[in-house]
């Protein structure tokens, strides 16, 4: 049987769909052998299997966030695009297979309107210029579509005319914020936010709750995908009426498990105090600001100081690549509750972490994998254990 498959002009170049020529069936059975690889033994040992992994139906346009950076080129034009793998080298895109399709033509239109009105753009060896990077978030579920753009500087000469020049090409544009990022590094984002146009944040849905995302909110980049996630990881609280959101963010995980289960308490902690106050917007937006309360902490040490003088019955985690911490999961099991949700975007640190959580005390009882990044060879995963 022949399978579908993809093509993209600048695929080699790019080099960010590395598994674009593999079919997509044989895709999601390499990510499925991966998963079965690293987690398959523990599964087994504790009677569990690894479930079918959850692929998308049609792998394009997926990506509802895309980013450009900017550099010099002849005659004064601005050059934009993705960077070529392992290289600065600016590879030109005038749309891409994977991401929304409005993403690519306002990035576009960045460069163009800057070129006109001689904004130049940030030289990184020299740490000259101004315009670093543009950043395109587009609604899923909304017609709202956030434009970032950083700078090395405060000061946005002709930003009144760029703002009216970008409208007037992108009128799907909802609102245009500028990003400062003055430090010498390969982040895009930097910490300070000034609106241009708009509301400076826009929104979307996830299992039917609204949400707000800020200019440097994190949000999953694949929502049809996320839903999947989020679905897997609400099987796993199950009935639970109390839960623990470690990492929690802007609460997305949380306020979905109180918004579809209409009974449970859920405690949000995360580090970023920006991201507190806007899970408590969420929670107030999605009517379930009674049973959700968010804490600005280290949840490492708070489950230490605070939730041992509560009683957790689910704790769901979703920590970034590098995973979780000794501390963290020893600390949660401390916390016994009944069931554990690890959900990850890198499966060797979650098959690391599991090792410990299962030391103390917990057997894994479900292991779904989710394909997040088609044509890519990340796979996302899904966890859920339970107490021995």
């Amino acid at each position: 049987m022949g399978y579908k498959t993809y093509t993209c002009q600048i695929a080699r170049d790019c080099g960010g769909c590395e598994w674009l020529a593999v079919p997509y069936p044989i895709q999601l059975r390499r990510k499925q052998e991966q998963v079965a690889e690293l987690l398959g033994g523990m599964a087994h040992e504790d009677d569990a299997t690894v479930d079918p992994i959850r692929g998308m139906k049609e792998p394009v346009r997926y990506r509802h966030k895309a980013a450009t950076p900017f550099a010099h080129a002849r005659g004064g034009r601005v050059r934009c695009g993705f960077y070529a793998a392992g290289t600065h080298r600016l590879v030109p895109c005038d749309k891409c297979l994977v991401e929304d399709p409005r993403a690519r033509r306002i990035l576009n239109a960045v460069a163009r309107a800057a070129e006109r009105l001689h904004i130049p753009p940030y030289d990184e060896d020299r740490g000259v210029g101004v315009l670093r990077h543009a950043v395109v978030r587009c609604g899923w579920k909304t017609d709202d579509v956030m434009l970032v753009l950083v700078t090395r500087v405060d000061e946005l000469r002709s930003a009144d005319r760029l703002v009216s020049e970008l409208r007037a090409a992108c009128p799907e544009v909802t609102t245009i914020v500028q990003n400062v990022n003055d430090r010498k590094t390969n982040a895009i984002l930097g910490r300070r936010n000034r609106t241009l146009f708009g509301p400076g944040v826009m929104h979307d849905k996830l299992l039917g709750c609204t949400f707000e995302i800020g200019p440097t909110s994190f949000y999953q980049t694949n929502p049809e995908q996320t839903e999947v996630l989020y679905e897997l990881a609400l099987e796993g609280v199950g009935t639970a009426s109390r839960i623990l959101d470690a990492y929690c963010g802007t609460g997305t995980i949380g306020i979905c498990a109180a918004s579809r289960h209409k009974t449970p308490q859920v405690i949000g902690v995360e580090q970023v105090k920006g991201a507190v106050a806007c899970a408590q917007r969420n929670a107030e937006a999605n009517n379930v600001a009674g049973r959700c309360h968010f804490v600005a902490a280290d949840a490492t040490p708070w489950m230490a100081r605070e939730g041992r003088s509560q009683r957790f019955d689910a704790i769901i985690m979703d920590p970034p690549r590098a995973g979780s911490t000794p501390e963290f999961l020893n600390g949660a099991a401390d916390l016994a509750p009944e069931r554990i949700v690890y959900v990850s975007c890198n499966v060797v640190t979650q098959a690391r972490d599991l090792v410990l959580l299962r030391e103390r005390g917990y057997r894994i009882e479900h292991v779904s994998p989710v394909d997040m990044f088609p044509h890519t060879k990340h796979v996302e995963s899904v966890v859920t254990l339970e107490r021995r």
